[in-house]
């Protein structure tokens, strides 16, 4: 479900998967080759939501952005090739490039992680955290508690698979009205 919100209009490329249940609501722009599963909400209203290409916001995901009483916004920016696992909470943070978000994980408001950080399933990154590239979070609150040298393999592979899976889902996926299946 795509929704506009006062006047504002979700941006997003005409190749990506939007699973019917999700919601991409307001202020939202997502890039080329992205997907957006099931149950999944994308909340843009208080301020803008920027997601890159090759993006994966998997089921039950809830991203929206983060504003004060004295009229702050923060944004959420989520950079490109970002998988962010299922159930996961990210308020108005900055993802860089390549970070995979553990299932249930939360990111804070004002929290920045650099480029290929990944977050355990179920941790809490603080509010503000400025957390350096190639990063390994785990824990509540969660802790450095190693680095990498550079981009894992493993994620390179994981953001192609969904790549591939939402082309499958958009050329071979279908709502089924009736409530009989046949034999």
């Amino acid at each position: 479900m795509i929704i506009e919100f006062e006047e504002k209009k979700p941006v997003i490329a005409d190749d990506i998967f939007v699973a019917p249940t999700a919601a991409v609501i307001g202020d939202v722009s997502i890039g080329e080759g992205s997907s957006v599963w099931f149950g999944a909400v994308i909340r843009g209203d208080y301020g803008p939501i920027r997601i890159g290409s090759g993006c994966s916001i998997q089921d039950n995901v809830v991203i929206h952005v983060n504003h004060s009483s004295d009229g702050l916004v923060f944004p959420t920016i989520i950079e490109d090739d970002c998988i962010i696992g299922h159930g996961a909470v990210i308020e108005g943070c900055r993802l860089g490039k390549g970070c995979l978000i553990g299932m249930n994980a939360v990111i804070l408001p004002k929290a920045s992680l650099g480029e290929g950080c990944v977050v355990a399933a179920g941790s809490v990154i603080k509010t503000g955290e400025e957390i350096p590239p190639y990063s390994l979070l785990a824990g509540t609150p969660a802790i450095i508690k190693r680095t990498f040298d550079g981009p894992s393999d493993d994620l390179t592979w994981a953001v192609s698979e969904y790549r591939q899976l939402s082309v499958k889902y958009q050329s071979r996926s279908k709502i089924i009205t009736s409530k009989r299946g046949s034999l």
